[in-house]
Formats: C-alpha cells, structure tokens, sequence
C-alpha cells in the first residue's frame, strides 16, 4: 500500500536514507527540514520538501494530510539543548495517526542493554546528551509512538538478516553491537509500514 510518509530531519544522513527507501518502496515523502535550501533530493513528485523548524513551533507546518512520521532528527553541533525534546513535543501535538521516533541504545531504560563496554562509551561520548534523549523519547511514547533504540550506526550494506527486538526480548552482547545507516533506515520504515510493535521501545538488529 502507497503511504504518505513525512520524514522529520530528512536532510541528515539517517534522514536522506530514509527518503530514497521510501521512494524504492513507492511511496510519498513529505521532507522535513529546517533549512530547504540545503535539501537533495531526488527529482521526484513525490517528494515535498516543507520547512519545519522544530525549536519554533508556532511555525511548524501541518500533517494532517499524512500517515506516518518518522523521526531521524538528533542533536546537532550548534543544536544547543532542547532541539531533541522540542522535536518530540512537535511531533507529539502534529495529530499524525502514527509516529516512529529514533532514539539511541544506551540511553534511559535501555541503559545497559548494550552491554557493559556500551555503556562506557555512550557516557563518555554522549553523556551530556543523554538525559535529554530520556526525556524526548518518554514525550514520543506518551503520545503513542514507536521508539527505536538504535545501537551505534555505522556506513555498510543492507543486512539480510535484520529484524526489530522489543527491548524488553533484547539479549545482551558481549561487544558493542552495530547497525548500518542502510539497514536502520530499512527496519524504520518496516515499523512506518505495518506499525507492528506499536508504542514501546525496540532495537533494530543487523
């Protein structure tokens, strides 16, 4: 079934990935973005590109003509604090059937599901950061969404053998897992498709 799939943070690379698989999969793509200007993508109908700056609310644009949100929206450089918690907010009151957010293994509950080395790493690489990713990701499940905890991504092929976890099922691994862009993007839109794990938190295996 064609869907109408808006893409919050659509210019990034986990976002791009996202637009050209659900242009593979025949689908329409509302990009979202803050800066349009800076937006590639490919010469299609089916894409709409529509301004969407999520630290002014008041401005941003209306889906309700859409079926799902995804989310590939992070903490940039020059973000400052709020950027993630404030996208969350806005997607929340968007009033879109339904919504698949990405947020990031090792964080809040899922703090110690990656394994002992993980855990390491992500406070020393994203510990300022954290607690504002526990705060955006609650925001997106109160309203209903789907919460990706993605382990660190990295550039690579499609995984043949990728399938999505419920954290609650997730065995934890000895060495930091990994998932790449490609394959994350591909388990994203699965879940943007079927809405088969509804609200709660998952993790995208390779």
């Amino acid at each position: 079934m064609i869907m109408r799939i808006a893409v919050l943070g659509a210019s990034g690379r986990t976002g791009s990935a996202l637009v050209d698989k659900a242009l593979e999969r025949g689908h329409e793509v509302v990009a979202l973005v803050r800066t349009p200007a800076k937006v590639t993508v490919p010469a299609s109908r089916r894409v709409e590109v529509r301004k969407a700056d999520v630290t002014v609310p008041q401005s941003f644009p209306d889906l309700t003509d859409v079926d799902v949100t995804v989310s590939a929206i992070g903490i940039g450089k020059g973000d400052g604090p709020g950027a993630l918690v404030a996208g969350a907010r806005v997607l929340a009151a968007a009033n879109v059937r339904a919504t698949v957010w990405l947020g990031a293994l090792g964080s809040g509950v899922s703090s110690r599901s990656g394994g002992l080395i993980y855990a390491g790493v992500m406070r020393m690489f994203v510990g300022s950061e954290l607690a504002e990713k526990v705060e955006a990701d609650q925001i997106a499940l109160d309203a209903g969404a789907t919460v990706f905890h993605a382990p660190d991504v990295t550039d690579g092929p499609l995984s043949p053998t990728r399938h999505i976890v419920p954290l609650a099922d997730l065995r934890r691994p000895l060495l930091p897992p990994r998932i790449s862009r490609a394959t994350l993007a591909s388990l994203l839109l699965d879940e943007a498709e079927t809405g088969r794990h509804g609200t709660g938190i998952v993790v995208p295996l390779s």
